[in-house]
């Protein structure tokens, strides 16, 4: 009750308050569903205003649980359930690690949850009455689903908007109940310490357990077994930091690699730039020399062709009075010739 009166206004109250708790087990449901790993947590509005407060729940894994509903609306007085589930290949990963390591792998999970609730405003939450909802967890249709996913992200950059947010942790608890079985056909008592133990533990603890009844010859084979399995054990561990230097130091050499390549690429594309202009240069140097003489050749030809066409018609007597150029053509001696001729 106290904590109740401590919420503010738009705060809803949550169950359970602190923690959510996930049983893992060895295999899928007996219906053969996967989803198997599974709680739920209950909003409530208490009823402390009357308007509609809104939730969003959100998660450290969003790939490992799956929440329905992740968001919604909740009148006054009324609550809201929500189902949290571990999905198959996640909870296969943790029954593994439970197998090897036992309870502790699962003790110190670090997967969190967080509940926000806030106000609506009458018209937002009118929208939300007597609209029916969808599949097993109870979601709205699409259209409201985007309304308030929406309005969720306008209130993180709304600081006048208040928020209320509650963090939940996670705990994974192992299911034994098929190893208890095993352990009670076995002759072990129901519930015992023993049957808490995952099943690759359970043979040696029974074995030291009756060591009290093993002759000389059980025990010294037995403490030789030990001894073995230490030794691979440091062996493992060994070779499993030789492997990881290796790895290590390949890493580096291949970022050394990498930074040399790269460095020599931007030599190579720089070089590449300048080559390139300067024989772009030599080519267009070269195109407008070809032009020029072709020019030059065209103006040759069209001056020959003018003089032979000028030469057929006589035009070019009026050249001979020009000073040395007539006589470098050859006019003076033809004017001789022609007054000789007229003598």
């Amino acid at each position: 009750i106290k904590t109740t009166m401590s919420l503010p206004p738009h705060a809803l109250e949550i169950d359970p308050e602190s923690s959510l708790q996930f049983t893992i087990t060895r295999g899928p449901a007996k219906d053969g569903s996967e989803d198997v790993s599974r709680c739920t947590m209950t909003l409530r509005h208490p009823g402390h205003t009357n308007k509609y407060l809104a939730f969003k729940v959100k998660t450290t894994q969003p790939r490992r649980y799956l929440v329905r509903p992740n968001q919604g609306i909740v009148a006054p007085n009324s609550s809201e359930t929500v189902t949290i589930i571990l999905v198959g290949k996640d909870r296969e990963v943790l029954w593994s690690s439970y197998e090897r390591l036992g309870q502790s792998a699962l003790d110190h999970s670090k997967d969190k949850f967080l509940v926000q609730s806030c106000e609506v405003s009458n018209e937002f939450s009118a929208k939300f009455n007597n609209e029916p909802r969808l599949g097993e967890g109870g979601q709205y249709k699409k259209e409201l689903v985007d309304e308030l996913t929406a309005m969720w992200n306008s209130a993180s950059s709304n600081s006048k908007l208040e928020v209320y947010n509650k963090k939940l942790h996670v705990r994974h608890v192992a299911d034994t109940g098929a190893t208890t079985a095993g352990g009670a056909a076995a002759g072990g008592a129901p519930g015992s310490a023993n049957t808490s133990l995952p099943t690759s533990f359970q043979e040696g603890v029974d074995k030291r357990n009756n060591a009290d009844k093993m002759s000389p010859e059980q025990l010294s084979d037995e403490v030789s077994n030990l001894r073995r399995k230490y030794d691979e054990l440091v062996a493992f561990s060994v070779n499993l930091t030789a492997e990881r230097d290796i790895l290590n130091n390949t890493l580096e050499q291949t970022k050394r690699d990498l930074n040399r390549e790269m460095a020599t690429r931007t030599a190579l594309e720089k070089q590449g730039l300048k080559v390139g202009s300067r024989s772009q240069d030599a080519k267009s140097s070269k195109s407008s020399g070809g032009v020029s003489a072709k020019t030059l050749l065209i103006v040759v030809v069209v001056a020959c062709l003018s003089a032979i066409r000028a030469t057929n018609l006589g035009s070019l007597d009026m050249l001979g009075s020009v000073p040395m150029f007539g006589g470098m053509l050859g006019f003076d001696s033809s004017a001789k010739k022609m007054v000789r001729d007229e003598l």
